[in-house]
């Protein structure tokens, strides 16, 4: 079941991503954004669906990573509002999640030199990624079993409904959940809460 899920998952998650980064493309021009160790100096050539595809190819990591990287992007966008996702940055964010989420998840893994291998990156510059996340994320790492639950009723949801919008929310979110698009914080802007679409 796990083998007929992931490349949906994967489609998914890709496809959640690259609306966002489009999206912050048109509508946060790049000067007014924070800049940050993620932001390449071009846009990869590599969509970040066959990129997703690739990371799912090779890092050979169990089928919850994935859902666990996702927590700790949506994490990762909330503790920095001024970080927009765009698509100078996700592609460094996306295997950084992933890289972390395997580290935390797994009983096995590679170490960064692979990982960085699978990123198009150098093995540097994936130590420099992965120790900013961690401080981004305040080293939050721990996804309790309700919230994983959630997410993933909520990736399935989206599944299920073929990838709705990107300003649609789920009819009757669950209590608790932390995702972007759930907004807990009145505070919170419009725009941030569209940042990872959950």
């Amino acid at each position: 079941m796990a083998d007929h899920l992931m490349p949906s998952l994967i489609n998914l998650l890709s496809s959640l991503l690259q609306r966002v980064a489009e999206s912050n493309d048109l509508n946060c021009p790049l000067n007014t954004q924070k800049l940050s160790v993620f932001n390449g100096l071009i846009r990869p050539n590599i969509s970040v669906q066959s990129y997703l595809e690739r990371i799912f190819r090779y890092a050979n990591c169990s089928p919850s990573c994935y859902v666990v990287a996702y927590v700790y992007l949506d994490r990762f966008v909330r503790k920095q509002p001024y970080l927009l996702i765009n698509s100078f940055n996700v592609h460094r964010l996306l295997v950084t999640s992933v890289l972390t989420s395997i580290k935390f998840m797994d009983d096995i893994c590679y170490n960064n030199a692979y990982y960085a291998r699978i990123g198009g990156i150098s093995t540097a510059e994936m130590n420099v990624l992965e120790v900013d996340f961690l401080f981004g994320l305040g080293f939050n790492l721990n996804v309790t079993p309700d919230t994983f639950r959630d997410y993933c009723m909520y990736l399935q949801t989206e599944m299920m409904m073929g990838y709705p919008p990107l300003c649609s929310t789920p009819q009757n979110p669950a209590k608790g959940i932390d995702h972007c698009l759930i907004d807990e914080e009145d505070s919170q802007s419009q725009h941030h809460n569209q940042q990872l679409v959950v």
